[in-house]
């Protein structure tokens, strides 16, 4: 396939009317126009670095107050009763909606935080990675790119108490784990080669320091919700004495492969030490936003060249446009101040090129940058629109980010496959369809 852009940012910057060759799922050619299928700004399409994607049949049902002080704590306590209902044919479907609106939003592929593995009450499938298998296949359905990131999630708290409720269906000791991580990988290997298996210890509270050093020895990316909450930080200072962050890069082998979900509670020793070591902080603005976590010390890490990608968490608004929107606006409202996480670049434009980098980083695939050889994850957004009239280079990202939305997306390639055409999906429809079968299902039961 050749595309022509009208504007095209290339890691050296915007070039004007260019050429990108894509062959075999990657970009195989870039130069002079030539030719070939016109689109207006063409983009990397970045990875969306985090995701849980049966939390998507959640949205809306949270947004009211409980006994005493609604919090991060009292939603979960609503998901572990949503979870009672919830099938891997559910699941499955509910995977492919997100993915759907993923792309449609600009993501090019997803990194798929996983940890629901059982059935209720914990009982095994049959196959134990059942589950996997159901997320493998709406990949399979929707041609989104996937970083398959199996949880391991084995005690309820640093005191090592044991799992209870809803956290059955999460739970496995270590040999299970990778049992059912080598499920995974059979799954995996249905899909395209730009596939990617992982592992994600879920958080220093859910895991002994002995297990998390097991998962740190295998293969592939290593993702950890740290320091996400309050209560987490106080927990890890009275069973260890360190913060989260902290302990986390004084006894484990954080480098590139590492992303740290949230990280919203630190010193600033830590956000410095986070930057420093290489890692990606995996930033979620709008569902930090949605649960009250906190801010992320953003212009700290930024001015210390730490790596981040963004994510949609819990998928409550799967939004890339407003994802940007909310960080910036997040850390205007913290500092008091504007364009905050600007530099010679636009806040647009910093923040979509550091979230390409970081995500594709975070999420081990080769992808992030319009360049030979890297795997054809573009978008290309209409320039044509009266917002765009007469913009180009970082105005045409501010005005995607912070005056329009994600119904300027008009094409996307994942690994040169081409699913959003028109602003649509190719499977839209269908999959939209199974979706509103579960979600009415489920409203009767909840």
């Amino acid at each position: 396939m050749l595309l022509h852009a009208d504007h095209a940012l290339l890691p050296q910057g915007w070039v004007q009317d260019v050429t990108v060759q894509i062959a075999d799922g990657r970009i195989a050619a870039i130069g002079p126009a030539r030719g070939g299928m016109r689109v207006g700004c063409l983009l990397p399409a970045p990875v969306n670095l985090h995701s849980h994607a049966f939390q998507r049949a959640m949205a809306g049902l949270t947004e009211y107050r409980t006994a005493g002080q609604d919090s991060f704590w009292t939603w979960r306590s609503l998901m572990y009763r949503f979870l009672e209902h919830l099938s891997p044919e559910d699941v499955g479907i509910i995977a492919a909606q997100v993915m759907v609106e993923m792309a449609e939003a600009g993501y090019g592929a997803v990194a798929e935080f996983h940890y629901l593995h059982h059935g209720v009450g914990g009982a095994p499938y049959a196959d134990l990675a059942e589950m996997a298998g159901q997320i493998c296949a709406a990949a399979q359905a929707t041609g989104l790119g996937l970083t398959l990131l199996p949880v391991l999630y084995e005690r309820g708290g640093c005191d090592g108490r044991e799992l209870a409720g809803g956290q059955l269906r999460f739970g496995n000791d270590l040999d299970g784990y990778l049992r059912l991580r080598e499920g995974a990988a059979r799954h995996m290997a249905t899909l395209p080669p730009d596939a990617v298996l992982g592992q994600a210890p879920h958080s220093l509270r859910a895991v002994s320091p002995t297990s998390l050093a097991a998962a740190a020895a295998l293969d592939g990316p290593i993702h950890i919700h740290v320091a996400e909450q309050v209560a987490e930080v106080d927990e890890l200072l009275a069973h260890t004495g360190q913060r989260p962050v902290d302990w986390l890069l004084s006894h484990a082998p954080v480098d590139r492969r590492w992303c740290l979900i949230h990280a919203t509670q630190m010193l600033p020793a830590e956000t410095l030490g986070l930057a420093q070591s290489g890692a990606v902080a995996g930033l979620c603005p709008i569902t930090e936003a949605n649960l009250g976590d906190g801010l992320f010390d953003g212009a700290r890490y930024l001015a210390a060249g730490g790596a981040f990608g963004i994510g949609s968490d819990s998928n409550v608004r799967i939004s890339l446009s407003e994802e940007i929107r909310m960080l910036e606006y997040s850390q205007r409202l913290g500092l008091k101040a504007r364009a905050v996480l600007a530099d010679d670049r636009s806040v647009g434009r910093r923040v979509f090129e550091g979230m390409a980098q970081g995500g594709a980083q975070a999420a081990g695939r080769d992808a992030g940058a319009i360049e030979l050889g890297k795997w054809a994850d573009l978008v290309a957004l209409d320039a044509s629109g009266p917002d765009m009239a007469g913009r180009s280079g970082d105005r045409l990202l501010d005005t995607f980010a912070f005056a329009g939305d994600d119904r300027m997306v008009r094409h996307l390639w994942s690994a040169g496959r081409h699913i959003v055409q028109d602003g649509r999906h190719i499977a839209r429809d269908g999959v939209r369809a199974r979706f509103a079968t579960v979600m009415a299902r489920l409203a009767s039961v909840l």
